[in-house]
């Protein structure tokens, strides 16, 4: 967004700060007499696809959230922030660094001897090599897994490829230390220390009849798993750990799953999480729900959180509870967007002239406005509203310190020059596409697709859709685009975006695809049938879109789900992600670059971002979340006690 974005974006952000104080002020009382529940059902608007353990098979957002109820004591800690990484408090007990001659560093990490797996049996750093040399194996690959993982890890992908017998860059050193090492490529890292980001893997479940080892040279296997065992133990559809783990680390524990709905209960061998947190609600309903009637059922009792509200009637349905006192509610921004991803190894979409036709078809605008109303702002990058580099470019946080009372002349000589430097950093020259036929149909005339069905010139007057001949065949603009069953967004696309499109000499059948089959699809685990697919995603906290656009993984790898090649865009990430920690100034620029590139090659059609919503019962106390916490990381702070009486008046809510 440029910089004629920067005030509708600070109207944004007070209508959201109007909301959070709001959310503050709107509750409601109960009797000293209440008996609260042993349980809180949870509905999300995204269906559970299962993969609950590893996103080695893929994930959703609502899998990751079950991920962070099952799995405890990753090796680093996010401490929300700008980027601020260190060692996970209830895990390592210490850790030190050095740098190598060969340009690589290597990290020992040192953890605590009272880690237990949630069948009282102890964690330890097998565990972890075991979840870093899993995650490359080519059995995993057999399986229809992506192993495009930890590729900074020293020796990693040479083993993986039976290129090496051991891991150089995984030691296990005594009972209690891992020494890891990040090659030299990888060093400097901007979020340097999110690179040994890694929760442990039961090996004694998955690969029982193997041994993790290292006689001096580095971590291998003895008796390695085959593919089969692993599909038994990870892939069974009834007792596989993707699924249905039956040992885990994290505060809760998987007591069923059944396709729809997850129960947990807490697990007594969690010793806390980073902040000394155990689970304060001993059980919790993980299920979907629906945005035309579970608000009625937050306010029937039927679910007491719903997380992650996006659609805007639903959100004013909400809302007007939260002035009635029924509910309470709590806004942030989110870290993501939602985007069309072009399949760009088709041919009807490889050309960047092709998907630059296309979104110059889409009125954005008014699909955001149907879709989530004033709670979403249309997008134009590879970013989220909850990302700190956008807020930066925005002038909405300052990635440096303020001088202190007391600074000297040259600190604050040094923090005005920062100041001046961070304004000249502006999305100015980000490729912005709003609805505009005319360049649409001189891109499609410049992409060669010039011909109408019987092989004449294409004539906008009398033909349905624009050809060319393409491997001697003539080739149609006759797209498909795919969509999550049952979203309102479909009908939003039929409206804003199919009329362009034809206009334009395209044409564009919109299929609904239940949420499974979609994801499998977009990872590529599955034959495509599609041009285009409508999703969205929220981007982690290590941002390194470097796998996301991977040349080399264009044709096959599930890191690369666009399939798009295009060499400069994956330098510009690359060297991104190659800035010096701290650095943050120089970052903001390269990912400006970055941007700019993005939106010129566009593998994607970003289309919004939006403030997240999550309303829930007033009896639920201590719930806080934030654009970078999710609902199952916030409930650990979370029980069930009397709400405060209502002292204040509610402020009033923005609407224009």
């Amino acid at each position: 967004m440029n910089k004629k974005g920067v005030p509708l974006m600070k109207r944004f952000l007070s209508v959201l700060l109007a909301l959070v104080l709001m959310s503050a002020v709107c509750v409601s009382a109960v009797g000293e007499e209440s008996v609260f529940p042993d349980e809180l059902t949870v509905g999300n608007t995204t269906q559970l696809s299962g993969n609950f353990t590893t996103t080695l098979w893929g994930n959703n957002t609502a899998d990751l959230d079950v991920k962070a109820l099952l799995c405890g004591y990753n090796l680093i800690d996010w401490d929300e922030g700008l980027c601020n990484f260190k060692p996970a408090e209830n895990a390592v007990t210490g850790i030190s660094a050095v740098n190598n001659k060969d340009g690589s560093r290597s990290y020992w990490l040192t953890l605590y001897n009272d880690l237990l797996w949630s069948d009282g049996s102890r964690v330890t750093p097998a565990d972890y090599a075991f979840a870093l040399m899993l995650s490359v194996m080519p059995q995993i690959s057999e399986l229809g897994g992506s192993t495009n993982h930890y590729g900074w890890i020293a020796g990693l992908r040479d083993w993986a490829e039976g290129k090496a017998d051991t891991v150089t860059g995984i030691r296990l050193i005594g009972e209690d230390t891992l020494k890891l090492t990040v090659t030299a490529e990888y060093v400097p890292f901007f979020y340097e220390l999110g690179l040994l980001m890694c929760d442990p893997v039961p090996a004694s479940l998955l690969a029982p009849d193997t041994e993790i080892a290292d006689d001096g040279n580095g971590a291998y296997l003895k008796n390695a798993p085959s593919a089969e065992a692993l599909r038994s133990t990870l892939l069974d559809p009834e007792n596989g750990y993707l699924t249905h783990p039956r040992v885990v680390s994290g505060p809760y524990t998987l007591t069923s799953f059944d396709g729809t709905t997850a129960v947990f209960e807490a697990n007594p061998y969690f010793k806390g999480d980073t902040s000394g947190r155990l689970p304060g609600i001993p059980r919790l309903i993980y299920t979907l729900a629906d945005n035309e009637t579970m608000i009625g059922k937050l306010a029937g009792g039927e679910f007491g959180l719903l997380n992650k509200c996006v659609r805007a009637d639903t959100i004013d349905e909400g809302l007007h509870l939260v002035t009635g006192d029924t509910v309470r509610m709590q806004a942030y921004p989110r870290t993501g967007e939602s985007y069309i991803a072009f399949m760009c190894e088709k041919d009807t979409v490889s050309d960047s002239n092709v998907r630059k036709a296309i979104a110059y078809c889409l009125d954005k605008d008014a699909l955001v406005s149907g879709y989530s109303g004033n709670y979403a702002l249309r997008a134009d990058g590879y970013y989220g509203f909850g990302q700190w580099m956008y807020m930066a470019v925005n002038g909405l946080v300052k990635p440096f310190d303020e001088p202190a009372e007391d600074a000297s002349a040259e600190e604050l000589a040094a923090y005005d020059e920062n100041l001046a430097l961070l304004e000249e950093i502006t999305l100015d020259n980000v490729t912005v596409y709003n609805p505009d036929l005319e360049k649409a149909s001189a891109l499609l005339e410049e992409a060669g697709w010039t011909l109408n069905r019987n092989g004449d010139a294409f004539d906008p007057a009398s033909d349905d859709v624009r050809c060319k001949e393409i491997g001697g065949e003539l080739t149609a603009l006759d797209l498909t685009l795919a969509y999550p069953e049952g979203n309102q967004i479909g009908s939003l696309l039929e409206e804003h975006f199919l009329p362009y499109l034809a206009e334009a000499g395209i044409t564009v059948s919109l299929v609904p695809v239940p949420w499974t089959e979609l994801l499998e699809q977009y990872d590529r685990r599955a034959e495509r049938s599609w041009d285009m697919i409508y999703l969205a995603t929220n981007y982690e906290v290590v941002f390194d879109p470097t796998p996301e656009f991977d040349p080399a993984d264009a044709e096959t790898g599930m890191g690369n789900r666009t399939a798009i090649a295009d060499t400069e865009l994956y330098e510009k990430a690359a060297d991104m992600a190659r800035t010096e920690p701290g650095d943050f100034l120089g970052y903001l620029g390269k990912w400006v670059s970055f941007e700019e590139t993005f939106a010129e090659v566009l593998p994607m059609i970003p289309v919004y971002c939006n403030t997240y919503f999550d309303f829930y019962t007033p009896i639920l106390q201590d719930y806080f979340i934030t654009s970078g916490v999710t609902w199952s990381q916030a409930i650990m702070s979370a029980y069930y006690g009397d709400p405060l009486l209502e002292t204040e008046e509610t402020e009033d809510i923005i609407t224009d």
